[in-house]
């Protein structure tokens, strides 16, 4: 599967088609969104979903470390959706099995299991964006970056429409790009798009068939 490799400053920063993105210079790798036991939240409430789907997303995280073995995984905010359930054993289990591998939380707004659930061995919880150098790493996008900065998000789910000749309209997950920011796509599959407006300093790399393409944008 083919990334995308962008350079700023003197980082290195691998986008995936995965959906996540790796760091190589500070062997961290950051995804946003992966709402972990939403699939449960569905059933509660009546809506036959498989928990097959949350499993499988946990399948596509092992296959990243075997990959690029991280110091760091950044869960850019929402790693679990809404109320305490049975998925949350499984993502645990999964942590405790890669003790070689700092596991962090940026807290998001779904983010709302009680703080004694966060076991202090496994998760390193952050309730406000972490800076780490030129990094800022938080669930929702920030306005006002310093300059010398590069903000790391999620929240938005992006998406760009793409068309085609006869009324075609496809829209596709992408990372999004705009000055000194870079949001990404979420993780989870079971989650939807939103169609993000481009600007002339905006740039777009989309995922389709499993490669990370950019999107040259015309005015």
């Amino acid at each position: 599967m083919d990334g995308y490799q962008l350079q700023w400053g003197n980082l290195t920063l691998h986008l995936l088609p995965e959906k996540a993105i790796y760091v190589e210079e500070l062997r961290s790798l950051l995804i946003a969104d992966p709402h972990f036991g939403k699939a449960a939240h569905f059933r509660k409430a009546g809506i036959p979903v498989s928990e097959k789907l949350h499993i499988g997303d946990l399948m596509v995280i092992q296959k990243l470390m075997q990959t690029y073995h991280p110091k760091h995984l950044y869960f850019l905010g929402d790693l679990f959706h809404s109320d305490l359930n049975i998925a949350w054993n499984d993502l645990e289990t999964f942590a405790v099995y890669h003790p070689e591998t700092n596991f962090h939380l940026i807290k998001g707004n779904h983010d709302i299991l009680p703080d004694a659930v966060y076991r202090s061995d496994i998760w390193q919880v952050h309730v406000e964006p972490l800076t780490i150098g030129n990094l800022i790493l938080s669930h929702e996008p920030m306005t006002n970056i310093p300059s010398d900065k590069i903000n790391l998000c999620g929240h938005i789910h992006p998406g760009i429409s793409l068309y085609g000749t006869g009324r075609q309209k496809l829209t596709l997950p992408c990372f999004f790009i705009c000055p000194n920011q870079i949001i990404l796509p979420a993780f989870g599959r079971f989650t939807g798009l939103y169609t993000m407006k481009c600007g002339k300093n905006d740039n777009a790399f989309v995922i389709a068939e499993k490669k990370v393409i950019p999107v040259n944008f015309i005015d």
